[in-house]
């Protein structure tokens, strides 16, 4: 009777339950430390065989990939001129990123100012000359990037001023001025050929190049910080997916009968820098978002850069 009365105890019960219970969430816990690990090991194997590469062999295995990359886009896209609109997306989604940091964190930390003027200016120049010389729907989110963009300009000169001045302005040493001046000189040597103002086609050309080097300001505040926390490095990582876009857009133009490669044998040096910003735009930010891509598959909260990178 004794055992019956204890077995038939309900607070035994609830003790017996609750023991289950932690026994469950050990299991899970070490379930979960187990695929981390293991995780965390498929990563290490993979940095290991990418230092292993020389290289000439890094150059290929890259050039591989983006050719892989590049044909599936030619196969899925119907209109490849859809790629240059995705772009522009891309870009848009990384400037509401940095707004969302600097609404919920009140820090611009890592951020560099050089780097949202070059941005304001050449989407500005862009949208200048897409009502002058072209409307699509790409000038409608180029509006909004530049709208953005001008937020988190005024926004960091504004009520996130001190930040700036106390922990980036150290950093952010490569002046909008060093980055701009050279873009125009190159536009006044290699502009479009159209009948257009020609007032237009040099705003055009130092558009596009300017955008190619718009970035080298932030690159350099990272560089110099080492280590580059979540929310900027999704902006910046969102910016390389946008150029890669981009120049994949340039690129698959000529499968598409618009050689460039043909138009630049009749229409000078143009065509041929066009094609060349668009790469060095995506070899610029190839680098960062190598060790973004390392960063995540980690699980890292931040992305740790090396010396050298810019």
């Amino acid at each position: 009777r004794a055992a019956d009365q204890l077995s038939s105890n309900p607070l035994r019960f609830s003790i017996k339950e609750e023991e289950e219970k932690k026994s469950s969430i050990n299991n899970i816990i070490i379930m979960g430390s187990y695929e981390d690990a293991k995780r965390k090991a498929h990563v290490v194997k993979f940095k290991k065989y990418i230092k292993s590469l020389s290289k000439p062999q890094k150059v290929g295995l890259i050039l591989t990939l983006c050719s892989f990359v590049l044909l599936l886009l030619y196969l899925v896209i119907d209109n490849h001129d859809t790629l240059f609109i995705m772009a522009e997306f891309v870009h848009f989604i990384g400037i509401a990123i940095l707004a969302y940091k600097l609404l919920r964190e009140k820090s611009c930390l890592g951020l560099s100012m050089q780097t949202q003027e070059l941005t304001a200016i050449f989407l500005g120049i862009r949208l200048y000359c897409s009502f002058m010389m072209e409307y699509d729907w790409h000038t409608i989110l180029d509006f909004l990037t530049l709208m953005a963009t001008m937020w988190v300009l005024s926004t960091m000169k504004g009520s996130l001023k001190h930040n700036y001045e106390t922990h980036n302005r150290p950093l952010d040493t490569i002046m909008t001025w060093q980055v701009l001046v050279p873009c125009v000189i190159m536009a006044i040597i290699a502009h479009p050929q159209t009948s257009h103002a020609v007032v237009n086609r040099v705003l055009w050309a130092t558009c596009v190049y300017l955008e190619a080097v718009s970035v080298l300001p932030q690159l350099r505040v990272m560089q110099s910080a080492k280590v580059v926390e979540r929310w900027t490095a999704n902006y910046v990582f969102s910016l390389g997916v946008a150029r890669f876009l981009s120049c994949a857009h340039w690129i698959l133009q000529i499968f598409d009968g618009q050689s460039y490669l043909k138009t630049a044998l009749t229409t000078g040096l143009w065509p041929v820098m066009v094609l060349v910003s668009e790469i060095v735009q995506t070899f610029i930010l190839a680098d960062f978002c190598y060790f973004y891509v390392l960063s995540f598959a980690d699980g890292g909260k931040v992305v740790r850069l090396p010396a050298g990178l810019v």
